[in-house]
């Protein structure tokens, strides 16, 4: 027993510094930031995993909204690919009708089209979001919680 708590001791240690910090390493587990309430209402928090990497051109930003929280309309100026991890989405393009996400759910949306998603009524969604290097995000119009509860009731039926 004492040779095992005296070895404990010695390998622990060197465990510790057998992890290299020549990396950079983060997690796309962790929650992030919480979002100023600047384009959405709710509550949303943002981790920005790979951002304006030169070499990759594209960015990662992981995203979780709690429920009844929603991005206003905005487009973007590169292809944007959302990836659900976690809970259900609703998400809609100008002129098309809306839709639920749910996870492992990918969607891709064109550079330039008028887009929204957000959380649903009942459930929070986390979801990864691959876009372009260039400016990630314009925003066009903000979307009402009259508008986004019409979506839900709508959804809801059918």
């Amino acid at each position: 027993m004492r040779n095992s708590i005296f070895t404990l001791f010695i390998l622990a240690p060197l465990c510790l510094f057998a992890q290299s910090s020549d990396y950079t390493v983060s997690s796309y587990l962790t929650e992030g930031t919480k979002a100023p309430n600047t384009h959405y209402i709710g509550e949303a928090w943002l981790n920005a995993i790979i951002h304006d990497d030169a070499d990759l051109g594209y960015n990662i930003t992981k995203a979780t909204f709690r429920a009844n929280s929603t991005l206003d309309w905005h487009k973007h100026s590169s292809v944007q690919v959302l990836i659900i991890v976690d809970g259900k989405a609703y998400y809609q393009e100008r002129g098309k009708e809306p839709a639920i996400l749910k996870e492992g759910d990918v969607i891709k949306c064109e550079k330039d089209i008028e887009h929204w998603h957000s959380s649903t009524k009942d459930s929070d969604v986390t979801y990864l979001a691959f876009y372009g290097g260039e400016q990630p995000t314009i925003w066009t119009e903000v979307l009402t919680q009259e508008y986004y509860d019409k979506v839900a009731d709508k959804l809801k039926r059918d």
